[in-house]
This record gives C-alpha cells, sequence and structure tokens, in this order.
C-alpha cells in the first residue's frame, strides 16, 4: 500500500484526548432500544430483560497482530470489530454493542485515525452493532486496539465449548485456510517491495484469499440460519487460532475424542493453487493458520437431515469418547494425533 504523502496532517496534540474521542465518534448512532445511554458520560448504561449478556475483548498490537506496511487503517478498524463479533456468534448470540480503545503514538495524525475509526463504523453499521464507548491514550510506540462486544442470548439458547457427546458430527461454515495464505502472499509481496520499490504487485490472482485477510467477516448468518433451522449445536467455537486448537479446545472442555477427516475439510480452489505455488501443505494451512472465523460446532446425529443439502457447512469428522483421543484421518486412511499447532503469541 502506497501512502498519499500530500494528505493533510494534524498533529493530534492540536486536539487533546477530550476533543478527539468525541471527535472520533461523532457519527456512532444507537440502534439498539437496550442502550439506554451511550458515549458522553463516565459509563454506558444497557437494560436488557429475559436475555443473557455475552463479554468478549480482544487486543490488537501493531507488530504482532497487523502490519500496517500492507494492512490500510479502514480495514483494520473493520477487522478489529469481526474478531470481537466473531466471538459473541460462537456463543449462539447477537452482538448489540461494542467498546474500542486505542494507544496511538504521535506518528499517526489525525487523519489516520479517521481512516481507523471509518472502518469501525462501517462494520458496526454492517452488523447492526452500538459503540456505546472506550478510550484513547497515547502510546511509545505504535499502535494497539482493544475492543470490547457485547451480545444478547435468549435464555437456554448460548452455546457452549463444552456440550459435545459421543456420536455427534463435527460440522464447520465456509472454508478455511485463505487467511493464512493472502497473509503469505503479503509478506511476499512487502519483500518484493523492500528490494523494488517501483514493482507494483498484481494480486488480482489473489483477490479472495487476500481480502480474508485484510477485511474478514464474521459468521452472523449462520448464527441466523441456525435459528431459523431450529437447530441448536451441542457445542461451538469460532476459529481464530487454526483448526487444530479449535477442536482441542472442544474435546478438551467436553471431555470427548474426536476423528477429522482430512478429505472433508473445505478449501477453496484460490488456496489449493496458492498453496502448490508456495509449497505448502494445504491441510497444514487449514489445521494451523487461524483468523479464519468461520464457526466450528457439533451437533447431534439426529439434527443430521437439516444440514445435509446445505452448502454453507461441511461435516468433517465426529465425536468420540474421550478414550479414543484426537486424530486426523488422513486421504490414505492413517490415523495423526493432533496437535494444536495454532498461531501463537509468546514466542520463546
Amino acid at each position: 500500500m502506497i501512502e498519499d504523502k500530500n494528505q493533510q496532517s494534524t498533529q493530534l496534540s492540536d486536539l487533546g484526548e477530550f476533543a478527539l474521542i468525541e471527535h472520533l465518534t461523532k457519527n456512532f448512532k444507537i440502534k439498539h432500544k437496550s442502550t439506554i445511554k451511550g458515549i458522553g458520560d463516565d459509563a454506558a448504561v444497557l437494560e436488557v430483560k429475559n436475555n443473557k449478556i455475552v463479554v468478549t475483548t480482544d487486543l490488537l498490537v501493531e507488530g504482532v497482530h497487523f502490519d500496517l506496511s500492507y494492512m490500510p487503517l479502514k480495514h483494520l478498524g473493520y477487522k478489529a470489530v469481526i474478531v470481537n463479533l466473531s466471538d459473541v456468534f460462537a456463543m449462539n448470540a447477537m452482538a448489540t454493542q461494542i467498546t474500542v480503545s486505542i494507544a496511538v503514538s504521535n506518528r499517526f495524525p489525525l487523519e489516520a485515525l479517521e481512516d481507523l475509526y471509518a472502518g469501525i463504523d462501517t462494520a458496526a453499521n454492517i452488523y447492526n452493532v452500538d459503540v456505546i464507548g472506550g478510550d484513547t491514550t497515547s502510546s511509545t510506540k505504535g499502535l494497539l486496539i482493544s475492543v470490547t462486544a457485547i451480545g444478547e442470548v435468549e435464555n437456554n439458547d448460548e452455546v457452549y465449548r463444552n456440550g459435545a457427546k459421543p456420536n455427534d458430527l463435527l460440522v464447520v461454515s465456509g472454508d478455511l485456510g485463505a487467511a493464512y495464505m493472502g497473509l503469505q502472499v503479503l509478506e511476499r509481496e512487502k519483500e518484493v517491495y523492500k528490494v523494488n520499490p517501483n514493482n507494483q504487485p498484481d494480486l488480482e490472482p489473489y483477490s479472495y484469499i487476500i481480502e480474508r485477510q485484510l477485511k474478514p467477516e464474521a459468521r452472523k448468518d449462520i448464527v441466523k440460519l441456525l435459528s431459523d433451522m431450529n437447530l441448536k449445536p451441542s457445542s461451538m467455537i469460532d476459529i481464530s487460532d487454526g483448526l487444530s486448537s479449535e477442536i482441542i479446545h472442544i474435546c478438551k472442555q467436553s471431555k470427548v475424542g474426536c476423528d477429522l477427516y482430512e478429505e472433508k475439510i473445505p478449501l477453496d480452489p484460490q488456496v489449493i493453487s496458492t498453496c502448490e505455488e508456495f509449497n505448502i501443505d494445504s491441510t497444514t494451512v487449514a489445521l494451523n493458520g487461524g483468523e479464519d472465523y468461520e464457526l466450528l460446532f457439533t451437533i447431534s446425529q439426529e439434527d443430521y437431515p437439516k444440514i445435509k443439502a446445505n452448502p454453507n457447512f461441511s461435516i468433517i469428522g465426529h465425536i468420540k469418547e474421550e478414550s479414543a483421543g484426537i486424530h486426523l484421518i488422513t486421504r490414505a486412511e492413517t490415523k495423526i494425533p493432533i496437535k494444536a499447532q495454532g498461531w501463537k503469541n509468546f514466542n520463546a
């Protein structure tokens, strides 16, 4: 992404914290009856009757979770919201409110933060959530974004990770591995750019996987679809760290085992072709890549007829007794223990 060097640049010190918050949040509109008071007081006020509330939070750190050399700030604002909404939908809940806090260094002008908040506003509008508060503070280096998401779910409709039972089917929405391969393409082009800044990459062949990395979507539609089908999963989790890690989370919390079938893992053709280009095994990418933000869930076998012909879902395995362990059944029909190799924050 080539920066426009001629754009207007307003120093954050020209505004001060309170004026900055007011400036960045002035366009946020309230959409939910449960939001009694949003931005503008010591705390937000919510009112919810007869429903359960779910709350989740995520912290994104420059240089760890994102690279601004190829991540536009508007996309970053959008993605920061999405990663939190995905956790709400993984509880079978509907997201209603978010708070957004940032720590920012003085190398960012006001216009950069306007782009960031434009992305936040776009996500809030598309996913119908209210932005009800947050904080801004200075950072000695780089940018940090913390988003907290709040959701509502009717009593007894919430779904946890610990409800999977032996003989349940393991189901996933969408396809896997695209976000990781999009990241590989962006990292490669970044290295090319360092060597030759005049080089303009042709990213058209990678449009799907790059969008899955830079502008992912959370699967609100799947939660609604499950409701319309009168289908409540026995357990559910979102795929943020890679399929292997999420399967292990469900199995450990549910005290069950699992057989995952390699041939059933859904892969987009662009993922397969890019894996071949990079000489990376596509199954390894699906298992360990992460950032797909699809929903992984289990259902009882009695519910199989409800989803068997639905193109949104792939049945990729089945749940077994805990003593059977957690295995990948390869295309060659060999059994390999599944280990969590997903993306790790803390490198030794």
